[in-house]
């Protein structure tokens, strides 16, 4: 997938007259690319119309006009955007209450190396970037890039793959298969 170009993306005035549009394409888009991962986990495999909601949507509301902050945007988020051969899969943590998830964050720490996807069977590490990692708690958001087999890419690709994403941390067990229109969307992420 091509990252977003600084061509892209839209000033804020115009942005405003085509977001509500541009905001429900991609979230119904992002509909089968959601995958909820027990109770209080989901997680969505990003693609380049997601990716470009976000910058737009940050670019609105921080009101960023300048262009070292507009590239800082598009750098940042373009790091979401696969690369050939691997999935990008973003993770939240979703506990409402502050002192709960706070309790929470802390004994999930360590979860960034207990995410997975799962391809007939045989299991890709989920990776994030060695930075982001805290050594006394989690944050409630991961980004997390998945390298793929040939195997499992031409599983996925033909249709015909079994896929599940796992988080197996001793605090917290979830693992989700996804359903063909999920798959039908990670195909196309990996044509």
């Amino acid at each position: 997938m091509r990252p977003i170009d600084r061509s892209e993306i839209l000033p804020i005035g115009d942005y405003e007259q085509i977001r509500a549009r541009f905001r429900a394409r991609v979230i119904e888009e992002k509909r089968p690319r959601r995958v909820k991962l027990g109770e209080q986990m989901s997680a969505v495999f990003e693609n380049r119309d997601s990716v470009l909601l976000q910058i737009q949507e940050m670019l609105r509301t921080e009101r960023i006009t300048n262009e070292s902050g507009i590239a800082h945007e598009i750098g940042t988020y373009n790091e979401l955007i696969p690369a050939p051969g691997e999935l990008s899969l973003t993770m939240f943590v979703e506990i409402p209450d502050a002192v709960i998830r706070d309790r929470m964050l802390i004994e999930l720490r360590g979860l960034e190396g207990c995410v997975s996807v799962e391809v007939d069977g045989v299991r890709a590490a989920a990776t994030s970037d060695p930075k982001s990692v805290m050594p006394d708690r989690t944050t409630a958001v991961h980004y997390f890039k998945i390298k793929l087999s040939e195997a499992a890419i031409a599983a996925i690709r033909g249709k015909t793959a079994k896929v599940a994403v796992r988080v197996d941390h001793p605090r917290y067990i979830a693992r989700t298969e996804l359903g063909p229109a999920s798959i039908t969307k990670l195909a196309e992420d990996l044509a």
